[in-house]
């Protein structure tokens, strides 16, 4: 982990004080030596110290929000766990339940925390702006959306210089595909096998997992080409990965070079062959499937497939709803990563560490393409998500967010793999990039077949009974989804692998 004295060295001399005391701050709180004991399990497994202390809760009760919950909310919502927790507040990287109990959250609300729970800048930026505008809506000027626009705009290379801010990934995603169709004049439309991207009615069509789908008709025109996993795929080596955590699979592959990425390309040309016309609108993709499992594609993929496709006049789409804002520690978006640059950049969860924002950045080109008719949002650019969006860039900044991101990550990683070699049997693959983290579960080591729920949802419970909340994920629902506030210490990963790590060996025991 770096210093203290490092990361403050790392803060630009605009940061307000507000920023540079919630650098110590979190460090101070959310650091420290171990001291809570936590583990029905283990006496001697202990949680990092907090010196935050949240106030008692008082609001509706627990047994009253289930049957709020059961009869008068969406009956297809579903919740973790057999023993649901009740979260009501948040500070950093730590959660807390209505009687008080402390949680490490490693899922960061499904990958949408990027700062921190109720990050100080952010907090004072969203209560200033409440002081001064709530709303007007883009028919009037006001300062914050152009103060955010050319903040936004800075982050990203090349000619992608154009923000239309909106209220959802699923949304930021609904417009890339019609924003590629209207600027082509195309219509065929392509992505991964495995890949979410949202499940409003435009967006089921470019979704292939059949878990979100319903019978019903989403529209035509969309196609998918075989999801380049050199984990569970027929391709795949031990040195595909942008990574420090690879397969296990011999690789013969000269230097510089990718055979699985080649075999990979050639599959989704093949596509193109025979199940598309000969012009195309678009491609998308996330540089590593979040929902899916954190499939991490091999190194080349994604420039070999945006040469297909702009090759028969499609643009390019990266989704950078979960890997972007630095979460991958090596760059601050994932397309970077994968060394190309889209046309199109959608962009939603960590925009607003959890305020309900999304974007999509775009060339000049594509932009004017989609002004042939009135483009209007109520609520995108409003005042306060402008406000907040913006805080959240200085905050990723000033706090050295991104680099924690690497240094942390790559820590985190490392002792991931040491748990893979420890239990073979049972943990198959360990994979991702920075805080981007899969750890996907299987019966044996050879076959690779996912570990069924029924001996995975344990596992992830005991986690939880224990102090520390993952997601869970992949088509099979076997992979451990670890996607932690990106301010997360060594402490805190040292805390979480003993935690899997006692799991893991309670699995074992019941066998």
């Amino acid at each position: 982990m770096f210093s203290k004295r490092a990361v403050l060295n790392q803060i630009r001399p605009r940061a307000t004080l507000l920023g540079l005391q919630h650098v110590r701050r979190s460090f101070a709180a959310c650091s420290g030596p171990l001291l809570q004991k936590t583990s029905p399990l283990d006496p001697g497994l202990e949680m990092p110290k907090c010196d935050y202390e949240p106030q008692p809760y008082q609001g509706i009760t627990f047994e009253h929000a289930k049957e709020v919950r059961k009869s008068n909310l969406n009956p297809a919502l579903f919740a973790y766990y057999k023993n649901p927790v009740f979260i009501c507040k948040g500070h950093m990287q730590w959660l807390w339940d209505s009687d008080g109990k402390r949680y490490l959250d490693m899922f960061a609300g499904i990958v949408t925390v990027s700062v921190g729970h109720c990050h100080p800048r952010v907090t004072e930026a969203a209560k200033k702006q409440l002081d001064n505008l709530w709303h007007t809506t883009n028919i009037y000027y006001h300062p914050t959306i152009h103060e955010y626009a050319e903040l936004m705009a800075s982050k990203f290379p090349g000619n992608l210089k154009v923000c239309y801010f909106v209220n959802s990934g699923s949304e930021a995603n609904d417009m890339a595909i019609m924003m590629a169709r209207a600027h082509t004049g195309n219509f065929d439309f392509l992505s991964l096998r495995n890949g979410y991207h949202g499940t409003s009615p435009g967006t089921l069509g470019i979704l292939a997992q059949n878990t979100w789908k319903l019978n019903v008709p989403v529209g035509f025109g969309f196609f998918q080409t075989m999801n380049p996993d050199v984990y569970q795929g027929p391709w795949g080596g031990a040195n595909c990965r942008d990574s420090i955590a690879q397969t296990d699979r011999t690789c013969n592959c000269p230097a510089g070079q990718c055979m699985a990425s080649k075999m990979y390309v050639d599959q989704l040309k093949d596509v193109l062959v025979h199940s598309t016309s000969k012009k195309l609108a678009g491609f998308i993709a996330e540089p590593i499937q979040g929902v899916g499992g954190t499939v991490q594609m091999p190194k080349g993929f994604l420039k070999g497939a945006y040469e297909l496709i702009r090759e028969r006049g499609g643009v390019c789409i990266s989704d950078e709803v979960q890997t972007g804002f630095g979460r991958l520690g090596s760059h601050y978006w994932g397309f970077e990563a994968q060394d190309v640059v889209p046309d199109i950049v959608t962009m939603a969860k960590g925009i607003g560490n959890g305020f309900p924002l999304a974007a999509v950045v775009t060339t000049p080109e594509i932009a004017q393409s989609f002004a042939q008719a009135v483009h209007f949002n109520t609520y995108g650019g409003n005042p306060i998500s402008s406000a907040v969006g913006k805080a959240v860039l200085e905050a990723i900044d000033e706090d050295g967010i991104q680099k924690n991101s690497e240094v942390v990550g790559t820590y985190f990683l490392e002792e991931l793999l040491k748990i893979k070699s420890e239990f073979p049997d049972v943990v198959g693959d360990v994979r991702g990039k920075g805080l981007m983290i899969g750890v996907e579960m299987v019966t044996d080591k050879e076959s690779k077949t996912p570990l069924p729920a029924d001996k995975f949802v344990p596992i992830w419970e005991d986690c939880k009974d224990m102090g520390v909340l993952m997601g869970k994920g992949g088509l099979y629902g076997n992979v451990l989804r670890i996607k932690p506030p990106m301010c997360i210490t060594k402490e805190d990963v040292d805390f979480g692998v003993a935690v899997l790590r006692t799991a893991l060996h309670k699995y074992n025991q019941s066998k």
